[in-house]
């Protein structure tokens, strides 16, 4: 029998406590693995129409490859270690690291049992290991060989804390409630917990202390402990939808009557709670849906009968809703929120047209309520995928794909948080000959990897400064041919090719050591991986195994501090059934020296090289000189390493600007001019309780820019003297009419988890409900208003995931 393993979404690393498309994210602790028989038919989701994103061949580059030293090989042979998980039948695997720095992994394998089974036949096993996955130990008798729940079964604790639940899989029928397992020492020992509830999702930890959880339960009962799960309270009931907020605050929406489908006749009721529980606030009402981010809560709010959905933003915890002043768009568009943090919101707007495929990117001002526009034909498929990407090696950066009218997908990148944008630079060993004019690297996002183009999307991380690792191709618009991999040391400025083909990569040692297997081997099956020492310069490559095995994903603690990495993967073993193996690699081994001050050296961010102007380097404000890693020092940064940096204010520019609300950038001009159809108006904000009028002059700083003096504007805000807050709430109309004809939902879309059915009482309803749910896939009608990912505090909610207008924002 023949076997190939393929990884959940390609090696989709799942973000515990939310709900949405999986997202691959490297501060996420979870990731799961899955194996299916060749030829077995994948599940399928219903998308637009592919348009043709073809070009001509991509030029191609010559890949450094050095030889590995005698010594290399032996040092490297001795610091890898296999383990095949003999005997374990389970159909996936699921990894959760624990703590920072603990080196415990816990493993989740699990068999599910037929739907009409009622779990008779169902199975896991638990494996814990701790040093980094070198060794693992089988532990199912500490939780008294339960079987645990395949889909969100572990979750770990947040930051360095050693707390983890695992969710057993109870049926409903002659149970009160759920039973979960829970740790405070990594795994070493559990505790079994009875539930007064079952849960209809994951359990939630608060993003800053672990013994605050919360859960909505099977029938919409809101739960709340803060003991760590040892007592449970049920804080409310008709609970739809939750998220923390800042502090304590906990957000969720409820139905005033109880009634089914509230969120889509506009009836639910958006509530907060501060003191976990004990009193709550209502925060509006006529609520489809909401969502937080960034510092910013958003709602959909239906202010007169029969009106189309509203956006609102409060930047105050609720205290204080406004109406988002975004350019006019119509119900049919639809609206995502791109990123955001404290200081502004990056949104996508829907252009008209249900076979558009792109739109335009607005970016907010400091209160979430001003937008102006960034970015237009930005590319948002039909599939409910953006490839908007935050450069987290480098401040100010963000790339993303736009759709020419020439029906070309193209890469364009900023460096100011999308004051403007261009495209990227040809690599640097890359030569395009006759069309040297129209050459350009484009880079692969989450359009390419829906598509099985390219098996990751681009990586960096805050403490590899400048470092940037991705797929893409080079000429006048992206290929769907085979993608090669890039590399850039300057946060995007310039780029290198790197490896030939597609391939699973990560970063070690905070940026000193870059791992990488690659993704579509001729037969199947791997058995080397390749390492470079000089942020992809050059490549040496070790076998690390005497029997190849079928890929599954490569695995390594969140973040970049560590120098361990997993090739997990499965092999027939010898009756020719399926084994799981890992085998797991110390490169510490071969970088035995820790690096000294002379290993670094002073590096201007955003500089051009060479260049020798008092403004080099100075983006959004201020100018940072970085110490980095030279690339000829073999050494390693270690667990102890800190980004160090210096810091310099500059002058104003006309940079440092963008064109305000009802205001457009000239193409031919730097200057700001007034929309034609705008018309001249004060806009009232309520801030602080007290409103204000506002008037636009055509620029406004950059949110998080700090610069000062030079060219600075007018921009005129007067109070009015008027309070505002409760006042400020939208109207609430008499009466409900049925669902209005045209809608505009938003739908919440985190580094996920897969969301969970709601498990009626009776044991058929129970049945017939998983075989229903997990037998439909989404079905996107774009008009959602939809968040992507945000590490710390995402919504949850309990409705299926079905269809948008059961999710987010309408």
């Amino acid at each position: 029998m023949t076997w190939i393993l393929t990884v959940l979404s390609g090696a989709c690393f799942i973000l515990l406590g939310s709900v949405g498309d999986c997202k691959e994210k490297l501060s996420s602790r979870t990731m799961s693995f899955h194996q299916t028989q060749l030829g077995e038919k994948q599940g399928q989701v219903l998308t637009r129409q592919r348009r043709d994103d073809t070009a001509s061949p991509s030029p191609t580059f010559t890949a450094c490859k050095l030889p590995l030293t005698p010594y290399e090989l032996g040092v490297l042979d001795q610091n890898t270690h296999e383990t095949g998980f003999h005997g374990d039948d389970g159909a996936s695997f699921t990894l959760t690291w624990v703590g920072d720095g603990t080196g415990v992994i816990l493993v989740l394998s699990t068999i599910s049992a037929p739907l009409d089974s009622f779990f008779e036949g169902a199975s896991s096993r638990l494996y814990r290991s701790a040093d980094y996955g070198k060794s693992f130990y089988d532990i199912s008798h500490l939780i008294n060989n339960t079987f645990i729940r395949k889909d969100f079964g572990i979750l770990p604790g947040p930051g360095n804390s050693h707390q983890v639940i695992l969710t057993a899989e109870t049926p409903v029928l002659n149970n009160s409630g759920g039973v979960i397992f829970i740790s405070t020492d990594a795994g070493v020992s559990f505790k079994s917990v009875q539930l007064p509830f079952h849960p209809a999702q994951p359990i939630t930890f608060h993003f800053l202390n672990p013994e605050y959880l919360v859960v909505i339960s099977i029938d919409g009962g809101l739960w709340l402990s803060v003991n760590f799960g040892a007592v449970w309270i049920k804080a409310h009931e008709g609970t739809y939808s939750y998220t923390w907020g800042s502090g304590i605050t906990l957000f969720f929406s409820s139905s005033p009557t109880g009634t089914v489908e509230s969120d889509r006749r506009g009836e639910l009721l958006l509530k907060r709670t501060e003191d976990l529980g004990k009193t709550f606030t209502t925060v509006a009402e006529n609520v489809f849906s909401f969502g937080y981010i960034g510092g910013f809560l958003f709602a959909s709010i239906i202010e007169t009968l029969g009106a189309p959905r509203v956006l609102y933003v409060s930047s105050d915890q609720g205290d204080n809703l406004n109406k988002a002043k975004l350019p006019s768009a119509s119900t049919e568009q639809f609206y995502s929120v791109l990123d955001g943090d404290e200081d502004m919101i990056f949104m996508h707007v829907d252009d008209a047209g249900e076979e558009s495929y792109f739109g335009t990117v607005y970016i907010s001002d400091d209160r979430g309520i001003l937008y102006s526009k960034s970015l237009e034909h930005h590319l948002f498929g039909g599939e409910g995928k953006s490839d908007f990407t935050n450069v987290t090696s480098l401040r100010g950066v963000y790339l993303t794909n736009i759709l020419e009218e020439d029906g070309r997908i193209r890469t364009v990148i900023t460096f100011n948080r999308g004051g403007n944008w261009r495209a990227l630079n040809k690599p640097q060993n890359v030569e395009c000959g006759e069309d040297e004019g129209n050459c350009n690297l484009h880079i692969h996002g989450e359009h390419s990897r829906f598509n099985s183009i390219t098996p990751m999307l681009p990586l960096s991380d805050p403490t590899a400064i400048g470092l940037v690792i991705a797929h893409g191709s080079v000429g006048d618009s992206i290929s769907s041919t085979r993608p090669d991999v890039f590399v850039s040391e300057d946060g995007g400025y310039s780029w290198r090719g790197a490896l030939r083909g597609a391939h699973h990569y990560s970063i070690l040692d905070s940026g000193g050591l870059i791992v990488a297997v690659e993704a579509h081997p001729r037969d199947g099956q791997i058995n080397t991986i390749k390492f470079s020492t000089d942020e992809g310069q050059c490549w040496k490559v070790y076998n690390f195994t005497k029997q190849p095995i079928f890929f599954a994903g490569l695995a390594s603690e969140p973040g970049t501090k560590t120098m361990n990495i997993s090739v997990w993967g499965y092999r027939p073993d010898e009756n020719n059934q399926p084994m799981w193996v890992a085998v797991t690699i110390d490169f510490q081994s071969i970088l035995t020296r820790e690096c000294r001050t002379d290993d670094y050296v002073q590096w201007l961010a955003h500089a051009p090289e060479g260049g020798d102007s008092a403004m080099d380097g100075c983006v959004l404000g201020y100018k940072e000189v970085f110490f980095r890693l030279k690339k000829n020092s073999v050494c390693r940064n270690g667990r102890d390493y800190v980004v160090s940096r210096q810091i310099s204010p500059c002058p104003c520019t006309r940079e440092d600007y963008l064109c305000d609300y009802g205001y457009y950038h000239h193409e031919n001009s730097s200057e700001c001019l007034k929309q034609p159809e705008a018309v001249d108006q004060t806009l009232n904000v309520c801030q602080n309780g007290e409103e204000v009028e506002l008037i636009p002059s055509g620029y406004r700083k950059v949110p998080g820019d700090y610069c000062v003096g030079g060219f600075t504007p007018l921009r005129r805000e007067e109070s009015a003297k008027r309070n505002c807050g409760s006042s400020s709430q939208p109207a609430t109309p008499s009466e409900h009419s049925a669902l209005p004809r045209e809608t505009m939902v938003l739908v919440v879309a985190c580094i996920g988890v897969v969301t969970v059915i709601l498990v009626a009482v009776a044991s058929v309803v129970y049945t017939v409900t998983r075989m229903f749910y997990r037998n439909r896939v989404p079905a996107y009608r774009f008009s959602a208003l939809q968040f992507q990912d945000d590490p710390e505090r995402v919504t949850v909610t309990n409705r299926a995931s079905v269809d948008s207008d059961d999710d987010l924002i309408e």
